[in-house]
This record gives C-alpha cells, sequence and structure tokens, in this order.
C-alpha cells in the first residue's frame, strides 16, 4: 500500500525516519460517519404509524366480531366452499391451459387456417365477460333443448342424444365458462414466452436435425417458461377469485356460502372477512409454489441460484450464533449463492490494525 500523501522524488530520501512514521494513520483512529437517509426514515415512520394504527383498530374495533368470524371460519358450509372453490379453479385452470398451449400453437402455425380459428377463438372470448360467458352456458338449454350425434345439419341424432339441461348442469357450465376464458388469455401468455426464446436456439436444434416435439419440449419450452410461469401464475391467482362469479348461477362456493350465511344471521363484515382470508391463504400458497417454480426455471440461466427463504433464515441464525461465540469461528457460508461469508468479530478487530504505508 502506499502512504496517503503526495510524495516527490527524493523525498523518501530527504525526509527523516520520525516523519515518514508520523504520516501514517491508524485506522481503529477514524471516525465513521454513516449517511443519514432522512427521507427514507421518514417514509418509513409513516407507514410504521398507518400500520400500528390499523393493527390497533383489528382489536379494539368490536365491529369486526372475531368472535363470529373464528365461529364460522371454520364451519361446514365454509369448506366445502373452499373445496368447491378449489375443485373449481384446479379443473378450470388444467382444461383451460391445456387448450391455451394448443391455442397458441396454432396461433405459431404456419396454416391460415388453424392460425384463424385461434384469432377468432381468442378474440371472442376475451371479448364476452365471463359472468356473461357462464349464464349463457348455463342457460344453454334455451338455444339447443337436445345436444347428441347423428347426422349431419340434421336434428337427427340417432347415434346418442342428451337434453341439454341434464348434459350441461351448473358445475358443467361454470367448468366451461372458468375454462375456456382461462384458455383465451393462456394462449396469449404461452405465446409470448414461446416468441421470447432466441430464434438462434430453434434454428440450431432444427439444423441438428432434432424433430419438431423434442424441439419444443427440449429446447423451446425449458426457457420459455421462466417469462410464462409469473404471468400464469397471476392468471391461477386471478381464477382463484375470478371463480367467486359463479355464485349467479347458485354454485356454493366459498362466497356463495358466506353469503347465505350473513343473509341469514346479517353478520356482513365478519362473514366477509372469512372469504377474505380464506383466499388470502390459497393465494399465499400459490405464490409460494410460484417462487420454487421460477427457481427451478432459472437453472439455465443463472450460475448460482438465489438462496430460498428458508436458506437465508438459517444463515442468519448461524451468523448470529457465531457472533455470541468465543472461538472467532467463521458463520456458516449462505447456500445457493456464491457471496464470502460475513467477517467474525476477530477478523474486525485484526483489521482495525492495518495502517496506511505498509510494513
Amino acid at each position: 500500500m502506499t502512504d496517503t500523501l503526495p510524495r516527490q522524488a527524493g523525498a523518501a530520501e530527504a525526509a527523516p525516519p520520525s516523519s515518514a512514521a508520523s504520516s501514517r494513520v491508524d485506522l481503529g483512529d477514524l471516525r465513521v460517519v454513516h449517511t443519514r437517509h432522512w427521507f427514507r426514515w421518514s417514509i418509513g415512520i409513516v407507514v410504521l404509524f398507518v400500520v400500528a394504527q390499523f393493527a390497533w383498530s383489528l382489536v379494539t374495533n368490536e365491529n369486526y366480531e372475531w368472535d363470529v368470524f373464528a365461529h364460522y371460519f371454520l364451519s361446514e358450509p365454509v369448506l366445502r366452499g373452499v373445496g368447491i372453490t378449489l375443485a373449481l379453479t384446479v379443473i378450470s385452470a388444467t382444461i383451460g391451459f391445456f387448450l391455451g398451449t394448443l391455442l397458441a400453437l396454432a396461433r405459431l402455425a404456419k396454416s391460415p387456417l388453424l392460425n384463424s380459428a385461434a384469432w377468432v377463438f381468442i378474440w371472442f372470448f376475451r371479448s364476452v365477460p365471463l359472468v356473461v360467458q357462464i349464464i349463457v352456458w348455463y342457460n344453454l338449454g334455451y338455444l339447443y333443448p337436445t345436444l347428441g350425434l347423428g347426422t349431419p345439419f340434421t336434428t337427427d341424432f340417432w347415434i346418442v342424444e342428451f337434453p341439454t339441461v341434464q348434459l350441461i348442469s351448473a358445475f358443467a357450465a361454470a367448468i366451461l365458462g372458468l375454462s375456456l376464458n382461462q384458455a383465451a388469455y393462456s394462449a396469449e401468455i404461452i405465446r409470448g414466452g414461446l416468441l421470447s426464446v432466441d430464434q438462434g436456439q430453434l434454428e440450431a436444434a432444427a439444423a441438428l436435425g432434432i424433430p419438431p416435439r423434442r424441439r419444443l419440449t427440449r429446447i423451446i419450452l425449458p426457457p420459455a417458461m421462466r417469462s410464462i410461469v409469473p404471468n400464469a401464475t397471476n392468471e391461477v391467482i386471478g381464477l382463484v377469485k375470478g371463480a367467486s362469479v359463479v355464485f349467479v348461477i347458485a354454485i356454493p362456493e366459498v362466497f356463495y356460502a358466506v353469503q347465505v350465511i350473513y343473509n341469514r344471521n346479517s353478520r356482513v363484515i365478519p362473514l366477509l372477512l372469512v372469504a377474505v382470508v380464506w383466499y388470502t391463504i390459497i393465494t399465499t400458497i400459490l405464490s409460494i409454489a410460484q417462487y420454487y417454480i421460477e427457481r427451478h426455471y432459472a437453472r439455465g440461466t443463472v450460475r448460482v441460484l438465489p438462496p430460498t427463504p428458508v436458506q437465508r433464515a438459517r444463515h442468519w441464525l448461524g451468523v448470529q450464533w457465531a457472533r455470541l461465540g468465543d472461538s472467532g469461528a467463521s458463520p456458516p457460508p449462505l447456500e445457493g449463492s456464491d457471496a464470502a461469508p460475513l467477517p467474525t468479530a476477530a477478523q474486525h478487530s485484526n483489521g482495525n490494525d492495518a495502517k496506511f504505508g505498509g510494513r
């Protein structure tokens, strides 16, 4: 290391040894001045005050009626409604993303017929509100009293015939509306993810003679999933909340269940809070799943995967435990990260003895 003061040529020989020693600075004597972020602290104090005020109102405001909330939170009608909501979400998301994948591939196909048909499907189902679609499917019997197979372009269903009212129940109408609506939106999400892949990879795979099916599943989809997963998870979360519109055809999902209860006992706020908390729990679980799925598909783009919250917490506890000990051992390294371990207290004390000017 060099001295902090500039020296002319030959000054080292002219200066006495005492002056060279006095020019050295002990780092332990330097006063550390931390940057004061006044604006950040002010905003933090305001946010903390608002959160504390809201938390205080949750405890002191009797209109929340937390006893009523606790009574109905795990009640049988509400749990049955949660199960129906999850069933609608899982079935509709599975059908919707399967059809969406086919529509996305049709949109990217070179066939004008497939391309046009997929575009019309997406255009139509994105144009009609979801609640209207569900009501139309539920009342399809007014348009077509019977459905079946038989002679084309006639109503002679000599192979098989079903009354539409029996074939399309309320649950089937909800599945049809949610699935087809979801397919229209997921098709554009998947198409955007496929288009985000560099065309050079596709050309290289084609030049190597890889079959189109394997080219799609092994070359295109893995990097495309990084852009598909966040948007797809948003759609699934929206589908969980969008399933609440099926109350218009009297399907007892969670929102309909709490509506029936508060219409009887007039406890509107605590029953609505029951629905809010259940939707929040489902959304939280889906968000956690999204984090780990994104982390899985990030393996091909980053050298070291970012540490998970559990790994961060374990590393923080290890650092605190190492600081409490007197052995001076280094804390455990952070898993999933290439960052260097934090210095211990002993390393801090040794660093304060360094001098400018070298030895």
